[in-house]
């Protein structure tokens, strides 16, 4: 079992090539939700063998997925028990729009990960904020509490911003160094 697992929803594959990209440089395994909103076999196990649990879902309306909010309903099994306590715990979003809400996702995230008495690690990145930034800088985005990546409603996995998935890629290493560090 992996040290980190990525748990996510991806509904028209942005947030799974995201996913991927943390993967790549994390170690972390990949854990889809399903279009019904189920973990595959062995999903529980996995989440629970973690030291960290990255939670990802686009941004629809505001919030998580509903498959993504299904799976999160069901997590209070091991709330109940508080399994997750202590694990450490960090977070994903995609959507169309530079903002399209994106920060409502992530604190849904952050709240779940609190109610299972996580440790919530942030992106640890400085934003990009001068007039010769561009989409392709990391974090131009300027997230701190999770990551976030903008994909246009019209563009294909292939097109996605280079910048945000080079972001997704440096997250998964801060990621790594601190499991590696605390875990």
């Amino acid at each position: 079992m992996s040290k980190i697992v990525i748990v996510y929803h991806s509904g028209y594959g942005h947030t799974a090539k995201v996913a991927e990209a943390i993967a790549a440089t994390s170690g972390g395994q990949l854990l889809a939700i399903d279009a019904e909103g189920n973990l595959p076999e062995g999903g529980w196990e996995a989440l629970s063998a973690a030291r960290m649990v990255v939670f990802g879902s686009p941004t629809y309306m505001g919030s998580v997925s509903w498959q993504f909010k299904k799976f999160a309903d069901a997590s209070s099994k091991p709330w109940y028990g508080q399994a997750w306590k202590d694990k450490l715990a960090a977070g994903f979003t995609n959507s169309a729009t530079l903002n399209g809400d994106k920060h409502s996702t992530l604190h849904y995230l952050i709240t779940l990960a609190m109610q299972h008495s996580m440790l919530w690690v942030g992106t640890g990145m400085m934003p990009v904020n001068n007039k010769a930034a561009t989409r392709d800088d990391i974090n131009n985005v300027g997230s701190s509490s999770g990551l976030m990546t903008v994909t246009p409603s019209d563009a294909s996995v292939d097109e996605m911003v280079p910048g945000d998935l080079a972001t997704a890629r440096k997250f998964g290493e801060r990621l790594a160094e601190t499991v590696a560090r605390l875990g």
